[in-house]
């Protein structure tokens, strides 16, 4: 990929972080048609976010899905730019859902390279996105040890920012790999 398409899927990429983080993932209930009390989503209790980090890999490559997340990071801990989902500024690096931001750029990198190693295949996509959210909470509950270890908080912590968002992050990569094969064939990549 030449490198002004690579900047511009990176500046995609930064923008579809930062509006991801405010927007809940949710998906149609088929059982709402059957009652008046059921409701027409459901909530999968997670952001889009981490399905804009799979998806500009999947799309512009390694290098724009990491430099998309290192603009991400740098914006998020200047005073000025507070886009994470809690805030920002150099604080933020204390909250223990920062690992996992930091796993956002190894995570966009590996999805970017292994979704561009063949021709274009939604079974690539997939499982590109799938390593790709794997990185993202290796490095994040690797954060979590160094940081937390000493505290009794580190069970609790693993739930709350790993396996509790685990399933709806799953069907996020799941939706973000069949858009990303769907947008590469329009594209013609």
């Amino acid at each position: 990929m030449n490198k002004p398409l690579e900047a511009l899927w990176a500046v995609i990429g930064l923008f579809l972080t930062i509006l991801s983080t405010m927007v809940e993932a949710s998906v149609a209930n088929p059982l709402a048609s059957l009652g008046d009390r059921a409701s027409s989503t459901i909530s999968l209790g997670v952001t889009y976010q981490v399905g804009a980090v799979l998806l500009v890999g999947c799309l512009g490559g390694k290098n724009a899905g990491a430099l998309s997340q290192i603009a991400y990071l740098s914006l998020g801990l200047s005073p000025w730019f507070p886009v994470f989902a809690q805030g920002g500024g150099l604080s933020y690096m204390a909250h223990p859902s920062f690992g996992y931001l930091l796993g956002f750029i190894p995570g966009a990198w590996l999805c970017g390279w292994l979704a561009f190693q063949r021709r274009c295949r939604l079974e690539l996509l997939g499982l590109s996105c799938f390593l790709g959210l794997l990185a993202v909470h290796l490095v994040g509950l690797l954060y979590l040890l160094l940081s937390q270890w000493t505290s009794g908080e580190l069970g609790r912590l693993m739930m709350q920012y790993s396996w509790n968002p685990l399933p709806g992050q799953l069907a996020i990569a799941c939706a973000a790999a069949v858009l990303a094969y769907v947008l590469r064939l329009l594209l013609f990549y």
